[in-house]
């Protein structure tokens, strides 16, 4: 391998982890807060559209972003509302507003342009491309650094955001609260349900920005369920990560990388629907290490609680 095809692969690993890592962050806010859930792709979805069609009727791309924004947080509070106020069950609602996305956007494109693949006859706009001075001068380091997407270099910098405002403020701490003992929260006088709310609604905010990207910075244009099963992948992420803001970054950058490799390997003269599965298998095998990883520590505790009772 030259030092050309390494440079390139490193910086097709950071464009294709920048969709996972905002998954996972907003994930990640829901997961601190008790209100996790699996509508995180409707999520993408709905902003990764309402993002390309406000930009094509404003020519504006902050208005795009303002209205991609908006379509993410609207499932997160049809999620809410559902949950929080009809007592829905928390999976089938995940469930129905992924179909509600995936079919929604669909019929809305076919209405808007007449077309149901893709929104190509919108005259849609993309979010900058930003050349950092002096780096993209540098041999290698500027081929992987510079010439991305601004929400990419957003999304590298987001978890510093996330881990201050979870953690350094007062906010933060009131939706940590509740999401480690809602009852406990609610007794020193927290509004369980707006913080849940507020939780979501932020949540939604940093996830709606993956979708956006997709649509309005990897490609130019909304196509069909362009997502992808990202925003399951960013739920694995955040799992994995335990709901911490570095573990769940570096398991962000471990996905992309193996969506990078399948999309790399796909050259070969091989089924392209073997590295095509490769994220997924890849999701897979670090839900089953998750999952395992957790079952021991729970044997721990339990053998740890016993002997402490005996004695």
């Amino acid at each position: 391998m030259n030092a050309d095809f390494i440079a390139s692969f490193l910086y097709s690993v950071i464009r294709i982890t920048t969709p996972l890592l905002y998954g996972a962050l907003g994930a990640l806010i829901c997961k601190q807060g008790g209100v996790l859930h699996i509508a995180f792709e409707a999520c993408m979805l709905f902003a990764a559209f309402f993002g390309v069609v406000a930009s094509a009727l404003t020519q504006s791309v902050f208005l795009g972003l303002i209205a991609g924004m908006a379509g993410g947080i609207l499932v997160m509070l049809l999620f809410g509302y559902f949950t929080l106020q009809l007592n829905a069950n928390l999976v089938l609602t995940g469930i129905a507003l992924n179909t509600l996305a995936s079919g929604g956007t669909v019929f809305l494109m076919y209405l808007l342009c007449g077309e149901k693949g893709t929104s190509n006859a919108l005259p849609s706009l993309v979010f900058p491309t930003v050349n950092i001075p002096v780096v993209k001068d540098i041999p290698f380091l500027g081929t992987v650094l510079s010439g991305h997407n601004i929400l990419t270099y957003v999304a590298f910098i987001m978890p510093v955001f996330v881990y201050l405002l979870i953690f350094k403020t007062p906010l933060g701490l009131r939706i940590r609260s509740v999401g480690e003992n809602e009852n406990a929260a609610a007794s020193v006088g927290v509004n369980v349900a707006k913080t849940k709310y507020i939780t979501l609604i932020i949540g939604g905010a940093v996830t709606s920005l993956g979708g956006m990207f997709m649509s309005m910075g990897y490609l130019s244009w909304f196509a069909r369920d362009m997502i992808a099963g990202r925003g399951f992948m960013a739920i694995a992420a955040q799992n994995l990560g335990n709901a911490a803001v570095v573990p769940t970054f570096i398991t962000s950058v471990l996905f992309g990388l193996a969506n990078a490799l399948a999309v790399m390997l796909q050259t070969l003269n091989l089924p392209a629907e073997i590295f095509q599965a490769m994220p997924y298998v890849v999701t897979l095998i670090g839900l089953a290490a998750y999952s395992s990883s957790q079952r021991k520590g729970q044997k721990q505790e339990k053998k740890t609680g016993n002997r402490q009772n005996k004695g």
